[in-house]
């Protein structure tokens, strides 16, 4: 059984079609990328995953159980954590703050000093408040606040967008030694080579269909479909 499955769903923007028919499946431990060009429908798949969005047909499947149209906060609970591309930090409240914040609702949350031996950046800023971060100090923190939950699928929305390309290096960094930890995610990025660098598998997004699903040296095995679709 996989860990989460996708069957068939169908999302809308009002009347506005997003998603067609879009499954697909992942396995525990492995890191999925999810590619597209912009408006392919990746976000929207991630927002639908989490309970944002409610698909109107087909199913979503955690651990075997339907959750397709639950509220985000009992997904969350089951164990799952979006990172969102806006990283939606608490700017009012200090690194600690928003740390701690997290894991109220979470049985065995992980500590703080734990956060900052993985991020010790995070460490040297624990006293400052969210809306002085740099953008990736903001990343590092958003990344944070879902793993204190201890999550069973992290879904990651475009961790490197607008990010120079020292702390992307950085956060890939951080991400690979998740993966490496063993740890289930899913990565929508714009950064194509940087998610194949992580990924066991992936797919592609055309208009809200599902174009391409397997591995990435496949993928990088036919440039020609690469271009059109992700135009590299």
């Amino acid at each position: 059984m996989s860990l989460l499955e996708v069957d068939a769903i169908n999302t809308f923007y009002g009347e506005a079609h997003a998603l067609f028919d879009v499954s697909m499946r992942i396995e525990p431990h492995e890191v999925v990328a999810l590619l597209g060009r912009n408006g392919a429908g990746k976000t929207t798949t991630l927002k639908t995953m989490m309970g944002v969005m409610a698909p109107k047909s087909g199913a979503i499947r955690f651990n075997g159980a339907p959750i397709g149209g639950l509220p985000p906060y009992k997904i969350a609970r089951l164990g799952l954590q979006l990172v969102p591309e806006e990283r939606r930090i608490i700017g009012g409240l200090t690194v600690e703050e928003n740390i701690v914040l997290a894991g109220l609702s979470e049985p065995k949350p992980w500590p703080p000093q734990r956060v900052y031996d993985m991020f010790p950046r995070l460490g040297e800023r624990r006293r400052s408040r969210g809306r002085e971060l740099s953008g990736g100090e903001q990343q590092m923190l958003a990344i944070a606040r879902a793993l204190v939950r201890e999550p069973q699928l992290i879904l990651l929305d475009e961790p490197f967008e607008g990010l120079a390309p020292l702390i992307v290096q950085d956060l890939l960094g951080i991400c690979r030694r998740l993966a490496d930890e063993g740890r289930t995610i899913v990565i929508v990025e714009q950064n194509v080579e940087a998610a194949l660098s992580l990924a066991q598998r992936c797919y592609i997004l055309n208009n809200g269909h599902v174009v391409y699903e397997g591995t990435p040296g496949d993928l990088r095995g036919d440039p020609d479909f690469m271009h059109r679709h992700l135009g590299i």
